[in-house]
């Protein structure tokens, strides 16, 4: 029976075997994987706030603030003061990201489809429970001392001396 460290392996070996092999698709017209789920994110539903991209796409702002920058010099998308809270930016395809967006679709559709057949059909339905089941660890687990890596290579702060230490 496999332990928590050897199941977090595990998951993180199959993820990256897909996030290549999608990565490979993606890079015949200069994308990544993750750049893709952003357009496929806006293709489903457009207009939408940034942050809530940052939700449904499971990355962080800054990751997904920077995406956004390089697929709009590019012409993919457009961002906007929101309508209602100017802070806010709203994000939606242009004509030729939807255009990309959907070529992509069709393109890494057999990647999908090796995926979807690698699950044996009667453990799908609990493979998608027990997925959703660890996303949610993260959103209840996750404090910002989690998200530091421990073994930082970071030199700690200084401290100034003070007068006791002179």
């Amino acid at each position: 029976m496999l332990d928590g460290h050897a199941w977090a392996m595990l998951l993180r070996t199959a993820y990256l075997a897909v996030h290549r092999a999608a990565d490979a698709v993606m890079a015949l017209h200069r994308l990544t994987a993750d750049q893709f789920v952003l357009l496929t994110l806006l293709a489903e539903c457009d207009g939408v706030m940034q942050q809530d991209l940052v939700r449904r796409s499971g990355s962080d702002p800054n990751t997904v603030r920077a995406m956004l920058v390089l697929l709009e010099r590019r012409g993919l998308v457009r961002r906007r003061a929101h309508a209602d809270d100017g802070r806010a930016r709203s994000v939606e395809l242009t004509a030729r990201g939807r255009s990309l967006q959907t070529t992509l679709w069709k393109t890494s559709a057999a990647l999908r489809s090796r995926v979807t057949a690698a699950i044996p059909a009667g453990a799908r339905s609990a493979m998608e429970a027990a997925l959703r089941s660890l996303a949610a660890i993260a959103d209840v687990e996750a404090t910002p001392t989690e998200a530091k890596r421990p073994n930082s290579t970071r030199r700690p702060a200084r401290r100034k001396p003070t007068a006791a230490s002179k």
